[in-house]
């Protein structure tokens, strides 16, 4: 009697091949350390060489006032993290709403579509600081019984409404990525458009449209410095008043260096969904 063949098949791996590999990876890790370290180098010999480079040491890098100046601005900037922190889930819904309302087909809800595209239009189209003086200033000057005067509350508004659009059109371009047939598929099988849009369309879309969400609430992160124009006392407003006492511009570095602190793990982060998500798609699954 014969034996059954094996299910799977033995993949024969060289391992000279290997040993290449591995070689070649570490030359190449050692040749990009090398080119690296003697670019810092050279920039760090041109500037320290230029005749103005003690003047702007001592305007920019001075150890004393950073450290007089730093504890200060990192206090400021929990008002930083907590405008992000309410925005961003404010962001999330409206965005969404927003792409629905512009996807919707039926002609009745041609006013949603309407309002919605016009929505998208004006705060796409309109600087997000123009923004923030329209409504921080604004609003609180109609003295409308109940409407909020905090510069805080208006700041964030604007933000919200701003990014909101741009989050709109994320989600509005996830919903079309996800392919025709996926809708014919739920229509076969009984599925009302509700049901379609909540088990079908939006899971696929949301995983498609993470990494370029992620991008675009980094760059909220840093724009909450921009509240700063209406008065209160976050990060760059406390850098601002550092600066102006002592007219030393090292508090401008302190609070950039507590941007890019929070910064750069967020951009790592969201480089590392791309690469996953490129990669699934190379090999044909589902991002």
């Amino acid at each position: 009697m014969n034996n059954p063949a094996p299910d799977t098949e033995t993949v024969y791996v060289d391992p000279l091949r290997q040993a290449r590999s591995r070689k070649k990876a570490r030359q190449d890790a050692l040749i990009g350390v090398a080119s690296l370290l003697g670019f810092v180098a050279l920039v760090v010999l041109l500037v320290g060489r230029s005749s103005g480079w003690d003047t702007v040491a001592q305007t920019f890098f001075n150890g004393d006032q950073f450290a007089e100046s730093f504890p200060g601005l990192l206090q400021a900037f929990w008002l930083n993290v907590r405008i992000f922190f309410i925005a961003e889930p404010l962001i999330l819904i409206i965005g969404l709403l927003v792409a629905l309302a512009r996807t919707v087909k039926s002609p009745i809800f041609l006013p949603i579509r309407v309002l919605a595209t016009l929505y998208v239009d004006i705060f796409r189209g309109v600087p997000t600081i123009l923004v923030i003086f329209l409504l921080g200033f604004g609003m609180p000057a109609l003295q409308l019984t109940g409407v909020p005067s905090d510069a805080i509350f208006w700041g964030t508004a604007a933000l919200v409404l701003s990014y909101g659009a741009y989050v709109a059109e994320v989600f509005r371009a996830g919903i079309g990525s996800v392919h025709p047939s996926q809708t014919m598929a739920a229509r076969s099988l009984g599925l009302s458009s509700l049901q379609n849009n909540r088990f079908v369309v939006l899971p696929q879309a949301v995983r498609n449209v993470t990494p370029p969400l992620l991008n675009d609430f980094i760059s909220l992160q840093k724009d909450t410095a921009l509240v700063a124009v209406l008065g209160p006392i976050e990060v760059l407003r406390r850098a601002q008043i550092d600066t102006s006492s002592n007219f030393n511009y090292t508090p401008y570095v302190g609070a950039a260096l507590i941007f890019i602190a929070l910064t750069i793990p967020m951009t790592r982060f969201a480089d590392a969904m791309q690469t996953r998500s490129a990669r699934k798609k190379r090999a044909g699954g589902v991002a």
